[in-house]
């Protein structure tokens, strides 16, 4: 009996590339095919996605005739509300054997395995996905052991299945190890390292084959099952540029990006004043940033760069808006750093060169890294080219002690000012910095007092 697999990973909402890859694949399919997705489809930076939970996402998935997808981290970052409404509305299984919520109950629709019937074959599917260490507590997940899940699901359904398929959003790092001391995985489909295979490979009899990342490719493997031996026949990766565009998937887009559009543009409400935004300079909607982490992280000082926005806010607030002029799924973050530092960071940060600096890393959606801000209970007194001093609640900071800082994520990573890494006890929340500017920007008292410089030019001392 023989079997084709078509199979994509780690889209992460590149959709205009993936209307590309659907036409790949309706081409491709043969009458005894199976569909399959490796995870990180939907990366809610997709205004699509933010404006109909991720149903928009569904609905691309069933156009094109998928039969299953695993888990990838993407689809956890809008939280486990929204992976619960489009696990539970999805006609095709959201697949995941080691993710639970973080009391270990199941969520609601995601399967652990499921077993598939194609040309009298039973397919067992099964995935695995990505622990995300530091952020599961804020994000509301456990992560099991994936090799422990796998070997359970395994022998859960040992005598029910032909055919045993693992969706791996763990990374093609783990595969080698996997095929070696799992000798019953037949395939191993890969992603979240978004690593391209070629053709497809084979260790210890089992296949391996990884198709990069945004849709740039579709990979193929064909398979013969005869006498309970897998056989590989062929296989590609093939790539979707110069391929025309699924017109159907464009129509899905259109629709869901109007109805998102609709959705998201509802007024939230009015600015008492406006919140203008600068990359080098000083500005009120940073500082505001940085008051609200500090006022709902509950730390000593608040930091932030102004890499973290696009553009100022002006009039009436709606969460088209703040998508918009806060795309990054950063999160709230504490961690504590010693006032030397700290200084150094905001030392650097009186470099226009730093500021304009390219500010990508991880989670980040802007351009420049920006000029670091500080809450209003905290003074930085500096010429232009040096920090003289940092006057916290009427006091300088100490180089040798701790401080607890609230920031985000992207900071504590030391992305754009490096000494800021040097931290400990971080500790992530599951909401984004978006959000807190949702919740603070509606409250006079933090909109007033964003208007109040932080950072001070020394005064010369006269003879």
């Amino acid at each position: 009996m023989r079997l084709r697999i078509l199979h994509t990973n780690d889209i992460h909402s590149h959709f205009d590339q993936f209307a590309k890859a659907s036409t790949l694949i309706k081409h491709s399919t043969q009458e005894h095919t199976l569909i399959l997705d490796g995870g990180d489809f939907a990366d809610f930076r997709s205004i699509e996605l933010q404006g109909t939970k991720g149903m928009a996402a569904i609905e691309l998935l069933e156009e094109v005739g998928y039969d299953a997808l695993t888990i990838g981290n993407n689809e956890m970052f809008n939280g486990i509300d929204t992976l619960e409404y489009m696990a539970s509305n999805s006609s095709l299984p959201f697949i995941s054997n080691n993710l639970v919520k973080k009391d270990v109950s199941p969520i609601k629709g995601v399967f652990p395995s499921v077993i598939l019937h194609k040309n009298n074959l039973r397919i067992l599917i099964t995935g695995s996905s990505p622990d995300m260490g530091v952020f599961n507590e804020g994000l509301g997940v456990h992560m099991h052991s994936y090799k422990e899940a796998i070997v359970n699901e395994i022998e859960r359904n040992k005598g029910k299945y032909d055919l045993c398929i693992l969706l791996n959003h763990v990374g093609t790092f783990a595969d080698d190890e996997l095929a070696k001391e799992i000798p019953e995985l037949d395939v191993i489909l890969s992603a979240h390292d978004h690593k391209l295979y070629k053709e497809a490979k084979i260790i210890e009899g089992t296949i391996l084959n990884s198709a990069g990342k945004y849709g740039e490719y579709v990979g193929i493997v064909d398979i013969e099952i005869k006498d309970q031996q897998v056989t590989l026949l062929h296989s590609e990766t093939i790539e979707t540029n110069g391929v025309e565009s699924d017109e159907r998937i464009l129509d899905i887009l259109k629709v869901n990006k109007e109805r998102a559009i609709e959705a998201l543009s509802q007024p939230l409400y009015k600015l008492t004043q406006p919140l203008w935004h600068d990359v080098i300079g000083e500005n009120p909607l940073t500082n505001l940033i940085a008051d609200g982490l500090r006022d709902l992280l509950e730390c000593e000082i608040g930091l932030m760069n102004s890499g973290i926005a696009n553009a100022g806010l002006f009039d009436d607030i709606s969460n088209k808006k703040l998508i918009e002029i806060c795309p990054s799924p950063l999160n709230p973050t504490t961690f504590d750093v010693l006032g030397k530092d700290i200084k150094e960071a905001l030392e650097q940060a009186l470099d226009a060169q730093t500021c304009l600096a390219d500010g990508r890393g991880p989670g980040f959606r802007g351009k420049f890294a920006g000029r670091l801000h500080v809450s209003s209970n905290t003074e930085v007194v500096h010429d232009g080219k040096r920090v003289h001093d940092v006057i916290l609640d009427g006091k300088s900071l100490e180089d040798d002690r701790w401080y607890s800082v609230a920031s985000s994520d992207y900071l504590q990573r030391g992305s754009g000012y490096p000494s800021l890494a040097n931290n400990r006890n971080d500790q992530y929340q599951a909401e984004e910095i978006k959000d807190v500017i949702r919740a603070y920007a509606n409250r006079s008292e933090f909109i007033d007092q964003a208007y109040l410089n932080r950072w001070k030019l020394a005064t010369p001392v006269k003879v």
